[in-house]
Order: structure tokens, then sequence, then C-alpha cells
């Protein structure tokens, strides 16, 4: 694509030659003739000196360096919008194949694939434009909606309910029993059914080896938007707000309901039956114990102000020091 149509599609302000053939994107730092990359942090800016790149999208007040550069307010979100119209993975061609196990029940959606080896079970229903790759298995009386794509290995259990646009990256298992169990003294704990189901909205993402668990009753429930990283545990009962995104290893207990535009970083634990307001804020390894007030920003363990938080990891990265100097005084103390 000629640097003048991409700077037209990503609304960018070309200074250098627009003639320039774009032929892909490439870190700044890897990047070789013919890609496209970007500066977002003023850290990389000295960067632009030695790249190789044929053109760089950079913000309204980052110096060119003398490099064919785009600019725009947010190169970053220029970059991911260049790298959509660069993405050329292949989509698989509708039909169902010829090893796939398709229940007569089952409703396949038009311009559905079914792939190599997949399960779907009775009563099941595939929305339109449906991805369904190797090896996915689909219980019965799953409804999953229009355009869904679940990667291989994903499972889908009895009676849970997807909207449209949703992604199942590899291995994840949606509507697996929760964790519930009765201890009965020195007898085997009894089990308790997990009778209720999955909900899970328009838009939603959930990465490889993550596992939704149905609720004992009523519904576990991700809203609109939620993105889910890779390795993480939503226990049953729970409850996500539209478009939180919670990253790596988070693991979450049962009956938690969180907020709506909450960001969780790697491996944030949340214990069971708590709140966790909208706009909340959590750093990564926080340990919530308690409900978080909407708006808050919180990190450590148990989780509080992340500005105290701060204030202990300094103290605490002094205390060898004062244990010092505490010491000394107490030998002076001991010798007068």
């Amino acid at each position: 694509m000629r640097l003048s149509k991409l700077a037209e599609k990503l609304q960018a302000r070309i200074e250098g030659d627009g003639d320039v053939e774009i032929v892909g994107l490439a870190p700044i730092d890897e990047a070789e003739p013919g890609h496209l990359t970007f500066v977002a942090n003023p850290k990389y800016g000295a960067l632009l000196r030695s790249t190789r790149a044929s053109a760089v999208l950079v913000g309204p007040d980052q110096d060119s360096a003398g490099r064919t550069v785009l600019r725009t307010t947010d190169p970053y979100a220029a970059f991911v919008h260049a790298l959509a119209l660069f993405d050329s993975r292949p989509r698989p061609q509708p039909g169902v194949h010829p090893t796939a196990a398709v229940a007569e029940s089952a409703t396949i959606g038009p311009r559905a694939y079914v792939g190599a080896y997949a399960v779907i079970g009775e009563g099941a229903v595939v929305g339109e434009d449906a991805c369904i790759y190797p090896h996915v298995v689909i219980y019965p009386q799953v409804r999953v909606g229009e355009r869904f794509t679940a990667h291989a290995g994903a499972v889908v259990r009895e009676n849970v309910v997807i909207g449209d646009d949703v992604v199942l990256q590899p291995g994840v298992v949606i509507g697996g029993d929760g964790f519930g169990f009765v201890p009965v003294g020195d007898d085997v704990p009894v089990t308790i059914p997990q009778i209720g189901t999955v909900e899970i909205a328009d838009h939603v993402e959930v990465g490889a080896n993550t596992t939704v668990d149905r609720a004992a009753v009523g519904a576990t429930r991700l809203e609109r938007g939620v993105k889910l990283d890779n390795l993480i545990m939503i226990g049953h009962g729970s409850r996500i707000g539209a478009f939180s995104m919670l990253a790596g290893q988070c693991g979450m207990a049962g009956s938690t309901k969180i907020g709506s535009r909450v960001m969780a970083g790697g491996q944030v634990g949340f214990a069971g039956h708590l709140t966790v307001g909208d706009d909340v804020r959590l750093a990564a390894q926080s340990g919530v114990v308690r409900d978080v007030a909407a708006g808050a920003t919180v990190a450590g363990l148990p989780a509080g102000d992340v500005a105290l938080w701060r204030r202990m990891v300094i103290a605490l990265s002094r205390l060898p020091e004062l244990l010092r100097r505490v010491r000394r005084l107490e030998k002076r103390l001991q010798e007068d």
C-alpha cells in the first residue's frame, strides 16, 4: 500500500515521500525498508535516527529526525488500525468438515465453518458466519451468536448463551462446574450441583486456557466488550461489567462482582463475595479482600490506595538501614 493511501486511511498527515510502498509493519528496532513503525513513547524517539523503517507514525510534537513520518494525535491507535489493514491471516471457507460430529437437531447458521473433529451437540444453535475450528466441543442446548469464533480445543458446556462477535482462544472452557463442595468432617465432601449457566454478551474476547465457571444457580455473566487475557479463572456466579479488561493469571473467587471499565494487571486475585466499582484500576499482583469503591486505584496485599502502597514500598526498602540504626542506638544505650 502506498504511504499516501495509508495516510488517508489512518487520517494522518505525511511529511516526506508519499509514494513509498509499505509492505508490512514492525517494531522500530526491527523494521526494514518497506515497513511502517511507530513512536508513541518519547523514550523511543532516539530510535528514529537509527531505524530502517520507510515511515514512522509519530505524535504532533515528535521530532521527525529527518525521516518520512505520518503525524497523528495518537500514534499507537493509528498503528493498531494499520495492523488491521495488513491482517492477511487466512479465514476458513464456509462449510462443515466431513469428520465433524454435528447433531441432527443442531442449527448451523449460513456461511459458518465447522472444522475437523469438532462436536456440536443436540439443540445447539450456531449463528451465521461463525468459525468453529478443529476439536472444538459445543455441548447440547448452547446458543452462540453471529461471527462467533472458537479456536482449536475450546469447550462450551451445556446451556451456555453467547452473543455476537465473541472470540474464544485455544483451550478456553466456558461453563465448567464451579468449585462447590460442602465439608462433612472425615467423610467425602458433598458436591454442590452447578445447575446454573454462563451468559456472555457481544464483543467479548477470552484468552487461551482461560476458564469461566457456570453458576450453581443463576448465571456467571460477562457483559459487553469484556476482554480476558490468557490463563484467567472466573469463579462461579461472578459478574464482570462492560469493557473491563483483566490481564493474565487473574483469579476471581465465586460471586465476585466487578464493575464496568475496570482494568486489572497480571495476577490480581479477588476474594469471593465482594464488589469492585466502575473505573477501578488494580496494579499487578494486588490481593483484593474487601470491596473497592468506584474510581479507585489500588495496589498491594491487601489491596489499598496506590499512593499509600508506594510509600509503604519505599519505607520497606529503608528497613535494613533503620534496623542497623536501631541496633547502634541500643548498643550506645547499653554502654551508657
